[in-house]
């Protein structure tokens, strides 16, 4: 199973990276993808380019082989819709089980997504949730507790898994940055060191 985690990733930090960790070993994927979005149809623009977006996904994970940069919707133009990631995935590997991997209030909002029936036609969700939150809100036929149900099925179903809870936002990130001060201890010092030398997020 190879899981799927799709974002803005601007920039990438340790909010993103710890939970996918989390879920990677908990259910012992294969590898994640990290999907970088050109157009985001659900949130704003990305304050950085895509190569600078790339430059620091790249910084982060390239040591680690368990994490994968993945280019397509960098490389596709118009919105970038999780449906035609998917369908591109599935096409080149056939054989493959898909995994996307959701925050709860990502999942919140995936009835309004673009054709999310066909989302799950295509992969299974892994909501990510903070320990002792509710369940999901939408399509309980769906549902499943047990982690190895996503190796029976090739797509189709929605496993809530607890992971690690930090409370880290790119946004508060961008605007420390902006202010002059530190975000240490908020992502990987490789990132950190290449948007200090690139003078990514400075106010002016």
């Amino acid at each position: 199973m190879i899981g799927i985690l799709g974002g803005t990733f601007d920039p990438i930090h340790y909010g993103h990276l710890r939970t996918a960790l989390d879920v990677q070993q908990t259910l012992g994927l294969e590898e994640i993808r990290l999907v970088p979005l050109r157009d985001p149809p659900h949130r704003a623009h990305p304050t950085l380019s895509p190569a600078d977006r790339l430059a620091l996904l790249h910084a982060a994970v390239d040591d680690n082989p368990l994490f994968r940069v993945d280019t397509r919707e960098l490389e596709r133009s118009g919105k970038s819709y999780t449906l035609d990631t998917l369908r591109s995935l599935r096409s080149e590997q056939p054989g493959d089980t898909f995994c996307l991997l959701l925050g709860s209030d990502a999942f919140n909002g995936f009835h309004t997504w673009h054709r999310p029936d066909e989302i799950l036609e295509l992969a299974h969700l892994v909501v990510m949730q903070r320990p002792g939150e509710a369940e999901p809100a939408h399509y309980h036929e769906h549902l499943t507790h047990n982690p190895a149900a996503l190796k029976q099925q090739a797509a189709g179903l929605i496993l809530p898994l607890p992971v690690t809870q930090l409370e880290i936002s790119a946004t508060g990130i961008r605007e420390m940055l902006g202010q002059g001060n530190s975000p240490r201890y908020l992502l990987p010092d490789a990132v950190l060191e290449l948007i200090r030398q690139k003078r990514l997020y400075r106010s002016g």
